[in-house]
């Protein structure tokens, strides 16, 4: 695209911050220095569903990076077993000072060497930045000590005054503040850009906790999975949505989140449970406890009458969803009406099958998706306290806010879930409002209808009602979150033959193992098939059964490994992180987290590094986005320049 010069007007707001020739060549100096910079590391995850503890600890090892780094400075120097207690006191500060201050003689010796070792960790991991942007991440507290450690020099009577820096932290007891700030500052440099593809919300018990830190941090985009969109229908009012989200936290378990981290009213729900199910052991609805609650232990017994009682009313308020949107074309999922009272049968897809729980006194054949009046005020109460949420609406807000179907950086393509290709691999043409989109334009429209349900609501429509494709989204065949042809949550809980569990696949899943297929995508896009590349969430690589995430002979990378702890047995790792630095792509493969030990000890267990790539000369700043927005802001102050030398504006000193 050429350059267009930028008219007189914006060169006169310019020249408010750089009102003259020094200040505007002062600036134009330090850009063109920051493009030289090696390219700063992409870190990439999905699919972390909740789970806190795991996610963190990925983020603040930087997925082996920072393992790697002190390899580098201290390989040769410490034993592998004191590389190890380093990495530890970088990954869990706190515990790992604890355990040092019980078996150390001289705990404040250890605190000294420590502090050195971090320093000289922070040296490296800093080196792709500037010391300006360094500086901006540095602790408020703790910044003007760790800039002069950070940046000391090795003249000989400099050492004294970092020596008596050190000494004195250490006088004053300052040295756990000091040494945790060190270690967050590590890791806060190593990860420089965190692109999560999809998927923070559900089966886990913390998907609160992770929202609370990634909106204390920097450089973090979010590309939408089925289940945030899920959430942020529900946030909407969107009934269908709000049944589904409570649903499946219901059957994980997952009572503390709802109830004390977004304060949900789960109360009318309980109520009704148990009065409606109060002879019935449910016992096709028994929670899937992952977890143990903390704050508000519900009985098993109770938690799975109101994992029935929230899925009946899901299975009403979507069968009257699906006659109000009869363009989504999911008429056959509506299997309440199907039911065989009198044979204690159901039939779906024109074959009747044995239902195994045949107790359903809410449900009126004659009019099998309307609610009771009970159902009603459980529906309204759940409305009220999701709607209203304070934290869950800020949560929502920054989804929108940070994230997108889909993101373009660097020349590559993140989304979760897939492309929605037909049978003879080409892009697949859905109508929306009378419009036919595919490919690109398609994701696009979606992600516009998405941000128009949260905003300004087209005319005629409520909230709510915008929201529903959101719901569209989480369920249907043609969705690029969903990926399957039906969800078969209804046959899950209520027919034993399991062959109608099964969901199958869309075709991209199947196409992707040609490179062909990740060239057609890339170019829908407007990238380079031979350099950019696809990563996607969403479908957990099962490497227990020999899959493999690298797919279309390397262009395309699912890296949903099972993080969450519901699909460690399915997938036999615990998770996959993408790494992107200027020279290499690696592919992190983790194994399951585990959590503090009684002793206070901690097995941090080393990712296997996969390298997937090398390019053959360093990436700098001036190959990626970020560097042409740089070009770009020279070439505006570089006009403002030859602004100030003819005269065209006069110059402030």
């Amino acid at each position: 695209m050429p350059y267009s010069k930028p008219d007189i007007k914006y060169l006169k707001l310019l020249a408010e911050k750089y009102p003259n020739r020094r200040r505007a060549r002062t600036e134009i100096i330090n850009l063109r220095a920051i493009l030289a910079l090696p390219k700063a590391t992409e870190f990439f995850l999905s699919d972390i569903h909740g789970e806190y503890d795991a996610f963190q600890y990925f983020v603040r090892s930087g997925s082996g990076m920072i393992r790697m780094r002190i390899d580098e400075v201290f390989g040769n120097i410490l034993t592998e077993s004191e590389c190890d207690d380093l990495a530890a006191l970088i990954y869990n500060p706190e515990a790992e000072m604890k355990r040092r201050e019980k078996s150390e003689h001289d705990f404040d010796a250890w605190c000294k060497v420590a502090i050195r070792r971090l320093i000289a960790i922070c040296r490296i991991v800093s080196n792709k930045y500037t010391r300006s942007k360094v500086k901006k991440r540095l602790p408020e507290l703790s910044s003007y000590i760790m800039d002069e450690l950070l940046f000391a020099d090795d003249v000989a009577d400099r050492h004294r005054y970092y020596d008596e820096i050190i000494d004195t932290i250490i006088e004053y007891g300052a040295a756990r503040e000091f040494i945790d700030d060190m270690a967050e500052t590590i890791s806060n440099l190593t990860v420089d850009r965190l692109h999560i593809i999809g998927d923070i919300f559900d089966r886990g018990p913390k998907s609160h906790v992770i929202m609370d830190y990634l909106m204390e941090n920097r450089g973090i985009d979010i590309q939408w999975g089925n289940h945030d969109v899920l959430w942020m229908g529900a946030a909407c009012g969107n009934r269908p949505c709000i049944a589904t989200m409570i649903r499946i936290n219901v059957r994980y378990n997952n009572f503390d989140m709802l109830e004390v981290g977004y304060g949900f009213n789960l109360r009318p729900l309980a109520s009704l449970a148990e009065l409606i199910y109060k002879d019935d052991p449910c016992e096709y609805f028994r929670p899937n406890v992952l977890e143990t609650n903390k704050y508000d232990p519900i009985p098993p017994d109770l938690a799975a009458k109101m994992h029935k009682m929230i899925a009946i009313i899901q299975f009403k308020v979507e069968g009257q969803a699906i006659r109000e949107h009869p363009e989504y074309h999911l008429e056959h999922r509506n299997l309440l009406e199907t039911i065989d009272f009198e044979k204690g049968t159901v039939t779906v897809e024109g074959v009747e099958y044995p239902m195994r729980d045949m107790n359903l006194p809410t449900v009126d054949p004659a009019d099998p998706y309307r609610l009771t009046p009970e159902e009603e005020e459980v529906m309204v109460a759940l409305e009220s306290s999701i709607v209203n949420s304070e934290k869950l609406q800020r949560h929502m807000n920054y989804l929108y806010s940070h994230g997108s179907l889909y993101k373009v950086m660097n020349g590559n393509l993140f989304f979760h879930g897939c492309m929605i290709f037909n049978e003879r691999g080409n892009f697949k043409t859905v109508e929306i409002d009378g419009e036919k989109y595919r490919g690109a334009a398609y994701l696009r429209k979606l992600d516009e209808l998405i941000r128009a349900a949260h905003g300004r609501q087209p005319e005629g429509k409520s909230q709510a009602d915008a929201a529903s494709i959101m719901w569209y989204l989480w369920l249907s065949e043609d969705s690029p979150l969903f990926g399957k042809d039906k969800m078969t949550t209804f046959e899950r809980y209520f027919i034993e033959d399991k062959a109608t569990h099964k969901e199958h696949t869309v075709p991209y899943y199947r196409l992707i193992e040609k490179e062909e297929t990740a060239d057609k995508i890339l170019k829908e896009f407007g990238l380079d098939p031979k350099h950019g590349r696809i990563l996607n969430g969403h479908v957990p690589v099962k490497v227990i059964k020999g899959e493999i995430p690298s797919k279309a002979g390397g262009k395309i990378f699912i890296i949903d490994g099972g993080i969450s702890k519901a699909y460690h047995k399915t997938t036999g790792i615990a998770g996959y992180t993408a790494i992107m630095t200027s020279k290499h792509m690696y592919l992190a493969e983790h194994q399951p987290y585990e959590p503090l030990r009684e002793d206070g000890t901690q097995v941090f267990q080393r990712p296997v590094m996969h390298l997937v790539d090398t390019v053959p000369e360093r990436l700098r700043i001036r190959d990626t986005d970020n560097g042409e927005e740089l070009r770009g802001q020279i070439r505006n102050l570089e006009a403002l320049y030859d602004e100030f030398v003819r005269g065209g504006i006069r110059e402030i000193y």
